[in-house]
């Protein structure tokens, strides 16, 4: 093609490109929610949307009556409003305005519910005493749903509800019983799926508040154990130290110069096997470990919902290079937790190399950034002669490291 066929095309790629940008940013936004965050956010669309879908369905069906389908507008969108007056259930309601949205939205249904009853009940008309008592009907299992579920004596309202609405919008006293128990039944059981959905919501911000005071705990314990296990290591030896110092100083007040010195020499001796014991309990505590560090990984992306799968073993890794994998490791499982919302990953461990993908990392931009720690591990693995290499396919993101002077497989084929 020449360039001037060319041209016209090029032209039209900024025409698509904010569309795109705005698929990209819906998504990454979404798989960037927690868990919880997604099942709170699915629950509310979910209600809300159910109320607008049957509005919208009983509003269409009675348009032959516009007063009709206005009335069950209007109520549904009142359901609404009293939904998003609740806390829990609120997807984009600002505190200010759920205190009297609630109050307001009652307010709608009963009048909604009122007129209903005074055309079913003054207006000859059989077209329009027929829309009435749908209308009303309807706008009574709303108030089921929306209303009744958060007050304080929620049966005994229902009751009066279905109670009302079957002596007002019953044609026979058969129909008016028969309206009474499904306006009771079918509210009822409205009633207990909000009560279920609300019970829901609180047991996963319970579980999610739990694993964050869990976390903290771990923390605080471990600091606990090395405070701990530092004032027995090093605690003895001061403790010697002390005593053999002012024994010395005894000594030399005595003139036994010669006793003093070797006590001195002593004191030298536990200075320096106390040094080497603080070392040791230090590097204990900053030491890494593969194996330990793959099935910490395994753990962590299973209580964030991603299963791990390891291909390989940590035994086949070249032994110089087992601390800088280890902490390969570490980074990039930290990396999967913080910048994505994997539910699978995979880590790969050979002779020649070593990597770790994940999926649900559609801003994987994020992951390469400075402050995701990357850098940091590639100066790490550089100095041990190792080569870092990050790479983006779809919504994965892909981490491999390659020992120098080895297979250049990952996989040490």
């Amino acid at each position: 093609m020449d360039r001037a066929g060319a041209r016209p095309d090029r032209d039209k790629l900024p025409v698509g490109r904010p569309q795109v940008n705005k698929v990209i940013a819906v998504s990454s936004w979404w798989h960037g929610l927690t868990g919880p965050e997604k099942f709170r956010l699915y629950t509310q669309l979910t209600l809300q949307g159910a109320i607008a879908a049957v509005a919208v369905i009983a509003a269409v069906t009675a348009v032959s009556t516009p007063w009709a389908a206005v009335t069950i507008a209007v109520s549904g969108i009142a359901a609404v409003m009293a939904i998003q007056a609740q806390h829990d259930l609120a997807t984009w309601s600002p505190r200010a305005f759920q205190r009297w949205m609630f109050p307001v939205a009652t307010g709608v249904l009963i009048v909604s519910w009122t007129l209903c009853a005074i055309v079913a009940n003054r207006i000859p008309t059989e077209t329009d005493v027929d829309a009435a008592r749908a209308t009303g009907t309807y706008a009574a299992l709303l108030a089921s749903l929306s209303v009744v579920s958060f007050t304080r004596r929620k049966w005994w309202i229902l009751i009066v509800i279905s109670i009302a609405t079957g002596l007002v919008f019953g044609s026979t006293p058969a129909s008016g019983l028969q309206l009474t128990a499904v306006i009771f039944f079918v509210g009822g059981f409205m009633v207990i799926t909000t009560l279920a959905t609300l019970w829901g919501l609180r047991i996963v911000d319970e579980l999610e508040r739990t694993r964050t005071v869990e976390a903290r705990l771990r923390v605080a314990e471990e600091r606990l154990r090395f405070s701990r296990d530092l004032h027995d290591v090093v605690g003895r030896s001061f403790s010697a130290i002390a005593v053999k110092s002012e024994l010395a100083a005894t000594l030399v007040r005595a003139s036994a110069a010669d006793r003093a010195a070797t006590e001195m020499d002593e004191v030298k001796a536990l200075a320096v096997e106390s040094m080497d014991q603080m070392r040791e309990l230090v590097r204990g505590y900053r030491g890494i470990d593969l194996e330990g560090e793959v099935a910490g990984a395994r753990s962590l992306l299973k209580a964030a919902g991603c299963d791990l799968a390891v291909e390989g073993d940590a035994s086949k890794v070249p032994g110089p290079f087992h601390e800088v994998a280890a902490w390969a490791v570490r980074e990039g499982t930290t990396n999967i937790v913080k910048h994505s919302a994997a539910t699978a990953a995979t880590l790969t461990l050979g002779s020649g190399g070593m990597s770790l993908r994940n999926n649900g990392a559609p801003d994987a931009s994020l992951a390469t950034d400075e402050r995701s720690g990357l850098k940091g591990l590639a100066e790490r693995l550089s100095a041990a002669g190792a080569r870092l290499d990050t790479a983006v396919t779809g919504d994965g993101f892909i981490l491999e490291i390659l020992w120098e002077n080895h297979d250049s497989s990952p996989t040490g084929r």
